[in-house]
């Protein structure tokens, strides 16, 4: 049984079928159809030449990882996140956040853009074999890197596994990083160990159409 969720899925989908890819294979895939129709943020992500197949992923991979593809577009305080951050769209934090202020879809796309590319750009340096990977590996990467601090990832397995050219164990080492600190103890968080199984799964399995 597949560890992506149904949701997850049927927006990638929806988004291959918005980038044209796949040679049509995923037209008759009706819920990926409703999802490239009714997703504002998918669609934003699509539409733009600008950023690479794997950024493209990877922020949808995020909108439903951080929102579940619903949208949030007035900022709040997030009270699970570390030092209660002011949070809008997809879990986005810092600069540009404003109190009070309606971020539309695109708006939050915007928001989000710069902050992909700038993860793919400190991510791929450190993969030796990264113009190798599909977009989906490194989709998964880019995630990895946008959810969790650089730092780790310079010193994790799943990078040193990665290097040595075992990519398939590098890809196994994402259902690991499932734990957050809940009032000073680490423990297994079930938003985290679903991002995980599924990131597992995306990074061995799936591959963009030709």
């Amino acid at each position: 049984m597949s560890k992506v969720p149904k949701l997850l899925a049927e927006s990638l989908f929806g988004l291959m079928l918005l980038m044209g890819a796949g040679g049509g294979i995923y037209l008759n895939n009706q819920a990926a159809f409703q999802q490239a129709q009714s997703n504002e943020y998918a669609q934003a992500v699509a539409a733009d030449p600008s950023t690479s197949i794997a950024v493209k992923i990877a922020m949808v991979m995020g909108n439903y990882y951080e929102s579940s593809n619903r949208h949030f577009g007035v900022a709040y305080v997030d009270k699970n996140g570390r030092g209660q951050p002011l949070t809008v769209c997809n879990g986005v934090t810092g600069a540009g956040v404003i109190a009070d202020k309606y971020y539309s879809p695109k708006d939050c796309y915007e928001l989000e853009r710069a902050r992909y590319i700038q993860t793919e750009a400190a991510v791929a340096p450190l993969l030796r074999y990264w113009n190798t990977y599909d977009p989906f590996v490194q989709a998964t990467f880019i995630d990895f890197g946008w959810n969790k601090p650089l730092a780790s990832f310079k010193t994790s397995t799943m990078r040193a596994k990665a290097n040595a050219g075992d990519l398939l164990g590098a890809c196994a080492e994402n259902p690991r990083w499932n734990k957050g600190t809940v009032q000073g103890v680490q423990v297994v968080l079930p938003g985290l160990q679903i991002r995980g199984d599924s990131n597992g799964e995306l990074c061995a399995e799936w591959r963009v159409p030709s």
